[in-house]
């Protein structure tokens, strides 16, 4: 009975596959805003995160049947947002910024002004850190850091090489740290 009320991810892409329009629709329901939050970390703006989420799912919907399952169908159109969101850095070139820890400034507890600011602060710090990487570094960053993809995932969706997704991530944490050091982030 349980199956029959949490329908997985996957199955509800199998009935898009098929044609299924409402599962396609719930499918968008589901991963909107973390798609959204993704392609505006890339890149920065907010009205440009929203059009390429958007273009994100009518790309995702046309190229349904492409999806061969090996994946989980999630990170499929995370794959599909990210290519999205660095060709859009491309084609008007310039630099990305992301906002990181925006779920940290939403507390689940009582709002403690001290404590939103040190997080408000500390968001900025870390915006300031991501818009210091090259595009390709900061989405590899993105992808594994804050979306628990796998090495060999990110490589396909970036079409690298998993040694050069390794190093541009390893490249970031090295930067990281030594930022984190400059701003005395780390005692």
């Amino acid at each position: 009975m349980k199956e029959a009320v949490e329908v997985t991810m996957e199955s509800l892409a199998r009935e898009a596959v098929a044609g299924d329009r409402a599962a396609f629709s719930r499918i968008v329901r589901r991963l909107m805003n973390q798609v959204a939050a993704l392609t505006y970390r890339i890149t920065g703006d907010k009205d440009t995160a929203l059009d390429l989420a958007q273009d994100t799912f009518v790309s995702a919907w046309e190229n349904i049947r492409t999806w061969r399952g090996d994946a989980g169908f999630a990170n499929w159109v995370f794959r599909i947002a990210t290519n999205k969101a660095l060709n859009h850095l491309r084609s008007v070139s310039r630099h990305s910024t992301l906002d990181q820890l925006h779920a940290c400034e939403q507390e689940t507890s009582g709002p403690d002004p001290e404590r939103l600011l040190q997080r408000k602060e500390l968001s900025e710090q870390v915006r300031e850190f991501m818009a210091t990487l090259p595009p390709q570094q900061c989405a590899i960053f993105e992808l594994r850091f804050y979306k628990g993809m796998p090495f060999d995932e990110i490589a396909v969706a970036m079409e690298r090489a998993v040694g050069t997704v390794k190093t541009g991530y390893r490249e970031a944490v090295k930067k990281l740290r030594l930022y984190a050091e400059q701003k005395g982030w780390r005692q």
